[in-house]
């Protein structure tokens, strides 16, 4: 599997760092990366930032540093259809929130 470049943020960077091969420059909150296994690190860096109370679509995007929103697309609807990530409707607004299944699959990778 060919290593990646990708944006993790720093906390998730420190959490995750069994996936980072090398640490480039760090840009606000987040660190440039070069990063082994990419869809798991992408997986949990969505999970990660759920960790808290629920978000709408915009907030959860720009807080999980996914940078393609097609990329960001594939992985929310990953996570919903394996019932990671649950969706709420109220109103006009849709809130996305960790299950706890999503929070069972974060728990396997976090460095304790």
């Amino acid at each position: 599997m060919r290593p990646r470049l990708t944006y993790v943020p720093l906390e998730v960077a420190d959490q995750f760092e069994d996936f980072i091969i090398q640490r480039d420059v760090e840009i606000l909150d987040a660190v440039k990366a070069r990063t082994r296994d990419y869809s798991t690190l992408t997986l949990l860096k969505l999970l990660y930032a759920l960790r808290g109370p629920p978000m709408n679509f915009s907030v959860l995007y720009s807080k999980s540093k996914i940078r393609m929103k097609r990329s960001f697309l594939n992985y929310l609807h990953l996570c919903v259809d394996y019932n990671f990530v649950k969706k709420d409707r109220v109103g006009v607004n849709v809130f996305y929130t960790i299950t706890d299944k999503g929070r069972t699959m974060l728990d396997l990778f976090i460095n304790k």
